[in-house]
């Protein structure tokens, strides 16, 4: 075996997946080698005659309870794909050869070997990993997860910096107050929330307890519910900061002084909200010294961008501000970050949504049986099946594995 699959293992087992791997060895051949590398010596094994004597109701049952599956025939990989999915779990089914295309068809997602695996299974499957191996899944799994978590936090902050930019574009006019915003101020906004998301989140570092935490259910949405409203909240903070800062300017300031006044404000909460949801828990001084180098550019580059605007004499007249003075610019400073602080996301354990997956396995003959982990809590099953192969030759065992899950299912280069 790969020296890397124990390791793997453990960290599916950590990440709330159920590894259920079907063999064509004897049961005793698949107990040795869990054992010699997956501490799995004692599980439950499912043995192709005994399949043979279990109806579909007792082989859903059954499948409940074995990480094993030995001596199975080719036909009866269908059946327990099939049994998986009756039981309402989501199923990922992994093979190379010719008799693994039924059931990697049956499968919710099929993975073939890339490296090994027959064009039958390739062209019935709907990824193919190409360098056949089980550490690239848990990878792939945990990068799918990070880039689940960042567009979540992008959307989030995308909703919460329009709030109060809509806020300030209509709420003065409807006040009676000088107008806050005009085109060309929602045009320099832009100009710092698009690079926030499509560079600062799409490049921040996966959460610490990424593959700690049990699966999302899969017919969760991406953007709703708690985090939806959490994102309103932020917004409308910053939106209340920015509208008391502008009534407070406007009867002591000249107008564009006090509209330059409001837009720091404005400016410093939307790098508030950057910062804000770079993490769904943990605290905001931890955020800060995660290393996001690209992050830290943008916040310098929209600065600069503002200090720009409030300084640069033609800017200052095409923008129509006036110039700030420091104890100005301290105060927008001051006020902007304070506006969401206190309405960061935090959802106990990353974020994640209660409902959560079961992971499993289905392999072709000559496969192993690797242990698997049973989620906790869930409502809602999802299973992914992983299959580990082990090719017998005359001093060589290798573990080849394969993965795949609806709606999160990604297929990795070798590394």
């Amino acid at each position: 075996m790969r020296a890397e699959v124990p390791a793997a293992v453990a960290e599916c087992r950590d990440a709330g997946i159920r590894v259920l791997m079907i063999t064509g060895d004897y049961p005793a051949t698949a107990r040795a080698i869990a054992r010699r590398r997956a501490a799995e010596g004692e599980a439950d094994v499912l043995t192709g005659d005994e399949i043979g004597t279990l109806d579909d109701r007792a082989l859903r049952e059954r499948l409940a309870a074995v990480s094993i599956c030995a001596r199975i025939a080719p036909e009866q990989k269908l059946r327990i794909v099939q049994a998986l999915k009756a039981r309402g779990e989501i199923v990922a089914m992994t093979g190379d050869g010719v008799n693994d295309a039924p059931a990697l068809r049956a499968a919710h997602v099929g993975v073939a070997m890339g490296g090994r695996g027959t064009d039958v299974a390739r062209e019935s499957s709907s990824l193919v990993l190409v360098d056949d191996n089980f550490a690239s899944i848990v990878r792939a799994v945990r990068l799918g997860r990070r880039i689940f978590d960042n567009l979540r936090k992008a959307m989030s902050y995308i909703l919460a910096v329009h709030v109060p930019i809509a806020g300030m574009a209509l709420l003065p006019v409807l006040f009676g107050w000088p107008p806050l915003l005009f085109p060309m101020h929602i045009a320099l906004l832009e100009l710092i929330i698009d690079p926030a998301c499509s560079l600062a989140f799409e490049n921040e570092p996966a959460e610490r307890d990424v593959m700690r935490r049990p699966p999302r259910d899969a017919s969760a949405p991406l953007f709703g519910g708690a985090t939806l409203w959490l994102a309103l909240l932020q917004g409308t903070g910053v939106l209340l900061v920015v509208l008391l800062a502008y009534a407070w300017a406007m009867p002591r300031l000249p107008e564009m002084e006090a509209r330059a006044l409001a837009f720091a404000t404005l400016v410093t909460g939307n790098l508030a909200l950057i910062l804000s949801n770079r993490s769904t828990h943990g605290s905001l001084w931890r955020t800060l010294r995660t290393p996001n180098v690209i992050l830290w550019w943008v916040i310098g580059g929209a600065l600069a961008l503002m200090m720009a605007a409030l300084h640069v004499p033609w800017a200052v007249q095409v923008l129509r501000f006036a110039p700030l003075t420091a104890a100005e610019l301290a105060t927008a400073l001051v006020l902007g970050p304070p506006a969401c602080c206190g309405s960061r996301p935090s959802s106990g354990r990353g974020g994640v949504d209660p409902t959560h997956e079961r992971w499993g396995a289905c392999p072709r003959s000559g496969s192993m049986a690797l242990p698997w982990a049973r989620a906790r809590d869930s409502n809602r099953r999802t299973v992914m099946l992983i299959s580990a192969h082990v090719t017998h030759t005359a001093s060589d065992h290798r573990v080849s594995l394969a993965t795949a899950g609806k709606a999160k299912t990604l297929c990795v280069p070798p590394v």
